[in-house]
């Protein structure tokens, strides 16, 4: 059987629609540290838009990471998997390490408007087969044996998710 190893990436964007209280957590934490965050980039008020900060303001490109800091006890919340992405069973599965934080857009006078992206990078996947639009895969990058069989998991492929990396094994 041909085996790839892959690593999935998953970009969850977070706005004022956002439904779940987690979301909801992200989406206000990230907003109140952007203002906060903001002042120093903004300091004779002339900008009201992450857009224009960024445009005009030497280094405001910081503000992704600066801002990242309010977020990052909702992330060890996730126990380590990628939020949204289910097994065929409905549980979550699909671990992640590394993630990147990104402001999408934000308004120092309008919450409604500020809208961020935390960028999950899995784990190594063994990748063995697709059925329809279901990967078949091992967690880990490794098969797990029992009984000289392997564990698989099985997922759907959804909006925002994409293979972000491939390995071949011969």
């Amino acid at each position: 059987m041909e085996k790839r190893v892959i690593r999935l990436l998953y970009r969850k964007i977070i706005d004022v629609n956002s439904r779940t209280a987690w979301e909801n957590y992200v989406f206000n934490d990230s907003y109140t540290e952007f203002l906060m965050q903001a002042q120093f980039y903004n300091q004779e008020k002339k900008y009201t838009t992450f857009g224009e900060l960024i445009t005009n303001v030497p280094n405001a490109e910081k503000l992704h990471f600066l801002v990242s800091g309010a977020i990052v006890g909702y992330l060890k919340q996730l126990n380590g998997n990628v939020p949204d992405i289910l097994n065929s069973l409905g549980k979550h599965f699909l671990p992640f390490s590394n993630y990147k934080f990104e402001i999408i857009n934000s308004d120092i006078k309008d919450k409604g408007k500020h809208q961020v992206a935390i960028n999950f990078m899995s784990e190594p996947l063994t990748w063995y087969d697709t059925i329809d639009n279901q990967l078949l895969v091992s967690v880990n990058g490794l098969a797990n044996s029992v009984n000289d069989e392997i564990l698989i998991e099985q997922f759907s492929m959804q909006p925002f998710l994409s293979i972000y990396s491939l390995k071949e094994i011969r």
